[in-house]
């Protein structure tokens, strides 16, 4: 059962959204980035932290406890009192988190607004794979942040019903080698794969991932439903219009200048903030305020989304796959089924490919979908044209910094304003985490949840000994 429709009101009478702002009969969803190119390969020891899953002497996981309930915070950014507008710029997995525990954390003395340019989840967080790693962050800077959104998915899927609302489910994830076009040798074994997945394969299947360490949910259901909780139980406001500016007097953030669409004659609109959060993806470059400070850059992630035509045959097994084209090129595509019955496949990306200044003009390669087209098929042939429809075509851009870790924290210089951004393709998994500290570093004026120094905007400051 998905959430019902809402009609979002707002102070603003101009930004009143449609009921269906937040479902859509066609839900597309946005390519995770190949690990490899994201150089997260490395596994290492597991890290404690907070609410981290236990293992028992089996192997097996054992449930954490319940987060603690939210305390009302008694910090804001000048240090007096907590701020009462707080506004978040981006609607997508971070922005949305961000507002979500913001909300739930400030409780009724704050006010939330998210701005959002076209739709919530309309960039990479509508068009995501959706898939969740406990531990394959390991030996990196993102491992506590990693393993604490893992479980807080976990959390929110019981508070939210998602398995039934946005598609949570625990899956087996796999390591596969197919070559295009080659014959299946007669009496290769089929231990350990699928039986949906009748390609070419060679070499055992390696399980890299089990239903306790990797999950899945569909992206774009999962943030329009924790954005449809927010607005249901703590009254957070949805504005849609442009972010043209951030109005800064005497070091402290003072409003946001939002543009409203042509529509309405492109007027521009100020809203007052306290404290204002900047979750605007591979766009965040766009304002004067970051660009001076760091740069963000933009992966092209190209996928399509199938359906079978009898989805009840395809089970929940993520599959990494090493895969050889006709022509010798190694490629690392992605394929994921989900509970809705699709099939997303994803793994044909650019480096150099110009951010557009919105995201309903990014438009995808035919190439790119051309050859993920051949790969589904190649993978099953319950994948392959006439065998299952093309639901989505599309690409997004993923955020990637300098240094490859995402930005994480308080503007130097700037009290009220904040930053999250520069996940690449691990928006979706540490979404959550993301959105709690930084709930926590607004209201109480640092991160209980996750330490956030390794992701500090202020490693990019000359002088800092960082890139």
């Amino acid at each position: 059962m998905q959430p019902s429709p809402i009609i979002l009101r707002s102070s603003l009478s101009s930004f009143i959204i449609a009921p269906s702002f937040l479902l859509d009969a066609t839900l597309p969803c946005y390519p995770l980035q190949l690990f490899r190119r994201c150089g997260l390969n490395v596994r290492c020891a597991h890290l404690p932290f907070f609410t981290t899953p236990t293992t028992t002497s089996s192997g097996s996981m054992e449930k954490a406890p319940p987060l603690p309930a939210a305390t009302p915070s008694t910090f804001t950014g000048d240090g007096t009192r907590p701020p009462k507008k707080v506004v978040v710029c981006g609607g997508g997995v971070v922005g949305v988190c961000t507002a979500y525990f913001l909300a739930q954390k400030g409780g009724a003395t704050t006010s939330i607004t998210v701005i959002e340019k076209s739709s919530v989840a309309c960039a990479a967080s509508g068009k995501a794979g959706g898939f969740l790693a406990l531990d394959w962050c390991d030996g990196s800077p993102l491992s506590q942040l990693a393993r604490t959104s893992f479980q807080l998915h976990r959390d929110l899927a019981r508070e939210l019903d998602g398995h039934i609302n946005y598609g949570y489910r625990p899956v087996d994830t796999l390591s596969l080698s197919l070559q295009e076009q080659s014959k299946l040798k007669s009496g290769s074994s089929r231990v350990g794969l699928p039986p949906w997945v009748d390609g070419p394969f060679s070499g055992v299947p390696k399980t890299i991932g089990t239903t306790e360490t990797t999950a899945q949910v569909h992206p774009q259901l999962f943030t329009r439903t924790l954005l449809s909780k927010a607005v249901e139980d703590h009254g957070v406001q949805l504005v849609i219009g442009a972010v043209e500016n951030v109005e800064i007097q005497d070091g402290q953030v003072l409003s946001v200048l939002v543009k409203k669409g042509a529509a309405e004659g492109g007027s521009p609109t100020i809203i007052d903030a306290d404290a204002v959060v900047l979750a605007l993806g591979p766009w965040s470059g766009k304002l004067g305020v970051l660009s001076s400070l760091f740069k963000v850059n933009g992966i092209k992630a190209h996928s399509i989304v199938l359906r079978p035509e009898k989805p009840e045959e395809i089970t929940p097994h993520a599959l990494f796959l090493s895969y050889t084209t006709t022509h010798g090129k190694c490629l690392d595509p992605e394929v994921y089924p989900r509970s809705t019955g699709e099939v997303y496949i994803c793994g044909m990306s650019e480096d150099d490919a110009p951010v557009p200044d919105g995201a309903e003009q990014v438009e995808p390669k035919g190439e790119s979908i051309e050859m993920l087209k051949r790969i589904g098929e190649t993978v099953s042939s319950r994948l392959s044209v006439g065998s299952a429809t093309v639901e989505a075509e599309q690409a997004c851009f993923l955020p990637c910094t300098p240094d490859g870790q995402p930005v994480i924290g308080q503007v130097p210089n700037v009290k009220g304003l904040y930053v999250a951004t520069g996940h690449s393709c691990w928006g979706i998994l540490n979404g959550p985490a993301t959105g709690a500290a930084v709930a926590e570093l607004v209201l109480d004026g640092h991160s209980a949840i996750v330490d956030l120094k390794p992701f500090s905007p202020s490693r990019f400051l000359r002088g800092s000994g960082r890139p």
